[in-house]
């Protein structure tokens, strides 16, 4: 998939309990956009159940595809059981900038492996139920520089285009910083020139 391609981010949090042979499993789901906003909601979730006995986490810090931007935890659970059951549950739902946490409190009944896995999996599965989700546009920004003349002209491809104006400087000519979708960037460029006549050039660096 090309990295202009838009993908699904959580729309908000979302919290999943369940009791499993006496053991308390909490399931927390959170938009998180990098690994450093991931980890921080993994501390947060860690200070808020402090006496808890596991803290067992996974993430996709990024586009869902992108493993680069993975990371999991089994806290102290048996290697496999936890981190790795998480974040398959993760990286299948097709969601990209999300962490789940799972916090268990335990009842004294050990699970074993298969239900350990079973436990922290399907806790995750089924708080991917209650999620909501957006579609994240990827954007691109470009520069450009116009007449006073040619500012309607610009005008009118942006709201064609629907592409956002971020910035404008107004001297001798005008300056703009734009953002738009990066799957139309080439369309919009060429379609620039041709109706400016080849004196409008939009560029992703500004202008020395």
């Amino acid at each position: 998939m090309s990295t202009s391609e838009p993908y699904l981010i959580p729309l908000q949090a979302v919290t999943f309990e369940e009791e499993i042979k006496k053991s308390h499993f909490i399931t927390y789901l959170a938009h998180t956009a990098s690994i450093d906003a991931a980890k921080q909601f993994i501390t947060e979730i860690k200070s808020v159940h402090a006496t808890a006995n596991h803290h067992c986490w996974g993430f996709v810090a990024g586009r869902p595809t992108n493993s680069m931007l993975w990371g999991f935890s089994d806290d102290g659970e048996p290697s496999g059981t936890a981190g790795k059951p998480i974040l398959a549950q993760l990286t299948g739902s097709g969601v990209g900038e999300l962490t789940a946490v799972v916090v268990r409190y335990f009842g004294g009944i050990h699970l074993g492996t298969g239900g350990l896995v079973k436990a922290y999996g399907g806790g995750v599965q089924r708080a991917l139920t209650l999620l909501t989700t957006q579609q994240k546009i990827i954007t691109s920004e470009l520069y450009l520089c116009c007449d006073y003349n040619q500012i309607s002209l610009v005008e009118a491809l942006l709201e064609e285009y629907n592409a956002t104006q971020l910035q404008a400087d107004y001297g001798q000519q005008v300056n703009m910083h734009l953002a738009l979708d990066s799957r139309i960037v080439t369309e919009f460029s060429t379609k620039l020139i041709n109706r400016s006549g080849g004196r409008i050039v939009a560029t992703a660096t500004p202008e020395s």
